[in-house]
C-alpha cells in the first residue's frame, strides 16, 4: 500500500488534490457546521484550523468568516440590510457585567438561554463619569488587554455618553488626547516598553433633560461614525421613534413585534433623523427601525438591529439605557 505523509498547506500537489476532490459548495457547508459548533472567541481553535489544511480550504474559510458576525473582525461591519440581526442581552448586576449574545433560535416566541457569544462590557464607576469597557472576551474586560474593543464614558449625570473604537474608524484618524488604557484598579501594569494604545472618539449619545418631570419617555439622540470597510466612515444622526399614547392603557406604547414583553423606561427604538427642513410631531410607521432594545426578564433583554449600525454600535447604544438618570424621567 502506498504510504502517504502529512498532507500542508505549501504541498503544491496536495493542495490540488483538495481543490479537486472537495466541491467548494460542501467545503463551505462543513466549514460552517465547524463554525456553529465553536460557542465563543477566542477557544474557536478549530474554524481556525480549517484556513490552515491548504490554500483552497483558507479561501472558503475567509469567504464563510466574513458572513459570520461572531467572529471579530465582522462585530464592526454593518448589520444585515433586509431583516433585523436579532440578539439579547444579559445582565449580571452582582459584579456590574453585560453579555451580548447572537440568538440561535430567532423564529421561536420564548426567550431561552442558549446564543452565541459576541460582545461582553463592564461598568468601572469614577468620581466624576461612568466608564464602560467593551470586550470580545468574556473572561477578559481589563482595558489594557488585547481583547478590549472600545469603550463608553458618560457624564456625572448619565445623560451624554461618548462611544470610543480601540481602532481608527477611517484612515488618518487621531486617538483620543490623553486616552491610553487604563488599568480601573486591576492591579496590572502596563509595560512601559510598548506604546500606550489609544481610543478614537466614533459617536456621542445624548438623553434629553426632562425639567418639567412629565409622564413622557425618554428622548434620545445618537451620532456615529458607520459603516467600516472599503467604503470609508460615514456620519449618521438616530433619534428615538416617537410613542403613540394608549387612551385604554394610558401609558406609553411602541411596536415591537413580540420582542418586548415588559414594560421598561429602557425600552427603546432608534430611527434615522429626519432632514432639517422637516419635523414629524408624531410617529410615523414607515420609518425603518435600525436598533430596539426592550426588557424580557428581570435581567435579560433583546437587541435588534441592523445596516449601517454594527454589533459594536448598537451594543454600546444600549448600555447607555441602563442605570437611572434622574434628569431624564
Amino acid at each position: 500500500m502506498e504510504q502517504r505523509g502529512p498532507i500542508s498547506a505549501v504541498d503544491g500537489d496536495a493542495d490540488d488534490r483538495w481543490a479537486a476532490q472537495m466541491p467548494p459548495e460542501l467545503l463551505s457547508d462543513i466549514i460552517g457546521r465547524v463554525e456553529l459548533s465553536e460557542d465563543r472567541w477566542p477557544v474557536r481553535k478549530n474554524v481556525v484550523a480549517c484556513a490552515c489544511v491548504c490554500k483552497r480550504w483558507r479561501e472558503i474559510t475567509l469567504a464563510v468568516a466574513r458572513k459570520i458576525i461572531t467572529f471579530p473582525s465582522s462585530l464592526k461591519q454593518p448589520g444585515p440590510t433586509h431583516l433585523p440581526l436579532q440578539c439579547f442581552i444579559r445582565r449580571n448586576k452582582s459584579n456590574s457585567t453585560f453579555f451580548l449574545y447572537l440568538s440561535l433560535s430567532p423564529s421561536k416566541r420564548e426567550f431561552v438561554d442558549k446564543g452565541k457569544f459576541l460582545l461582553a462590557a463592564r461598568k468601572f464607576r469614577r468620581s466624576a463619569a461612568t466608564d464602560y469597557i467593551i470586550s470580545i472576551d468574556a473572561d477578559d474586560l481589563s482595558p489594557a488587554s488585547n481583547a478590549c474593543v472600545g469603550r463608553l464614558r458618560s457624564n456625572f449625570w448619565g445623560t451624554k455618553f461618548r462611544l470610543y473604537d480601540s481602532q481608527p474608524p477611517f484612515k488618518g484618524a487621531k486617538p483620543e488626547a490623553g486616552g491610553e488604557r487604563r488599568q480601573y484598579g486591576s492591579g496590572r501594569k502596563v509595560n512601559p516598553r510598548e506604546p500606550a494604545a489609544g481610543f478614537y472618539e466614533i459617536g456621542q449619545i445624548a438623553y434629553k433633560v426632562n425639567i418639567f418631570k412629565s409622564r413622557s419617555p425618554r428622548r434620545m439622540s445618537s451620532s456615529l461614525v458607520c459603516a467600516y470597510g472599503e467604503d470609508g466612515a460615514k456620519a449618521i444622526t438616530l433619534k428615538n421613534k416617537a410613542p403613540r399614547w394608549h387612551e385604554y392603557l394610558q401609558c406609553w406604547c411602541l411596536n415591537f413585534h413580540g420582542r418586548v414583553t415588559v414594560a421598561s423606561v429602557k425600552n427603546f427604538q432608534l430611527v434615522e433623523a429626519a432632514p432639517p427642513s422637516r419635523h414629524d410631531v408624531v410617529a410615523r410607521d414607515d420609518e425603518m427601525v435600525l436598533l430596539q432594545f426592550g426588557k424580557v426578564g428581570d435581567d435579560l433583554f433583546t437587541m435588534d438591529f441592523r445596516q449601517p449600525l454594527s454589533a459594536f454600535q448598537a451594543f454600546a447604544i444600549c448600555l447607555t439605557s441602563f442605570g437611572t438618570k434622574l434628569a431624564c424621567e
